[in-house]
């Protein structure tokens, strides 16, 4: 597989999402879930992508569990920031460096590393100001326990303001066919400071695929909860990429995560989508997205397809 720089850190062209393998869509496997981290790291995929949060920790044992043995051939990312102690409707983003310093501490223990290729902050802190969350993250950089730094769901403003503390190497944000957000938010400041772009759900969290029923997920799938699964109103999105892939022979979530991965060019920045999934199946799909080529006139009917999305993204 191609690599890819991201503000220093070298890694591969697609990463992969681990957070559904401990919680939010629906019914997970240990054994399923260890099986595809592998598989990818055979497949060439190197960078990995966990959170402190995910599954109360649960999500950074398994992915260590995974790459035992294997360190050496992979880009760990993992998260901090996001405290759920009060239960899910009482979260509170934090960002005081002694939580910083002492929840990058705890993540290194169930990874079962001595260090983090990449560690973000995972939603701008409501308890510090930015510039005290990145000076802590910049203090375990020096430390040797964190190697390069990154911010998910910023702004320009906030992002500059960190990259004024410590040069920030990716901005982890939502971003697909019916998700560009960063195109206006921030896109034009990571230009300026060579922050690549890190996509996540850039499948639109299954929707694009083609393969989601909305009206079968499960009852504890997060997706019950998002407005924009709760309307019908999207569904010419879904069926617009499926063409697309009808004509291709190819499957919709390739040509969605085709279209993510063309985005580089005309962002100017580094993007490396790190679509989620528990199955080697769709994860040998995903990588195959990287052979799909698109034309002029794919783009465009997929390039407008964000403005007709119906519904908030949470």
């Amino acid at each position: 597989m191609d690599t890819v720089s991201l503000g220093g850190l070298t890694t591969s062209r697609q990463g992969l999402g681990c957070m559904g393998m401990s919680e939010a869509y629906g019914t997970t496997d240990w054994d399923t879930s260890i099986a595809t981290i592998r598989r990818a790291l055979d497949l060439g995929v190197t960078l990995i992508d966990t959170a402190d949060v995910y599954g109360a920790g649960h999500n950074e044992v398994l992915v260590g569990r995974a790459i035992a043995g294997r360190r050496d051939e992979v880009q760990l990312a993992t998260k901090a920031g996001i405290d759920r102690t009060g239960g899910d409707n009482s979260w509170v983003l934090r960002g005081e460096p002694a939580y910083i310093k002492r929840a990058c501490e705890t993540s290194l223990l169930r990874l079962g590393v001595d260090h983090i290729d990449l560690y973000y902050l995972h939603r701008p802190p409501q308890t510090a100001e930015i510039e005290e969350s990145v000076g802590a993250m910049a203090e375990l950089v020096k430390e040797g326990k964190v190697r390069y730094i990154g911010l998910s769901e910023v702004d320009a403003s906030l992002l500059r303001r960190a990259h004024g503390v410590h040069p920030i190497t990716a901005v982890q944000s939502e971003y697909s066919l019916w998700t560009r957000d960063p195109e206006t938010a921030v896109v034009a400041a990571m230009r300026e400071l060579g922050v690549g772009l890190v996509p996540y759900s850039p499948l639109g969290r299954g929707f694009l695929t083609g393969t989601v029923d909305v009206n079968s997920l499960e009852a504890g799938d997060a997706r019950n909860r998002l407005p924009r699964f709760a309307t019908d109103a999207n569904q010419a999105i879904a069926d617009a990429v499926r063409s697309v892939a009808e004509g291709k022979g190819v499957t919709a979530a390739q040509v969605a995560l085709a279209w993510v991965h063309s985005r580089a060019e005309q962002l100017g920045v580094p993007v490396v989508p790190i679509p989620g999934t528990k199955r080697v199946t769709w994860l040998e799909q995903n990588v195959a997205a990287l052979r799909v080529t698109l034309t002029a006139d794919d783009f465009a009917l997929l390039d407008p397809l964000a403005d007709q999305v119906v519904g908030a993204r949470y």
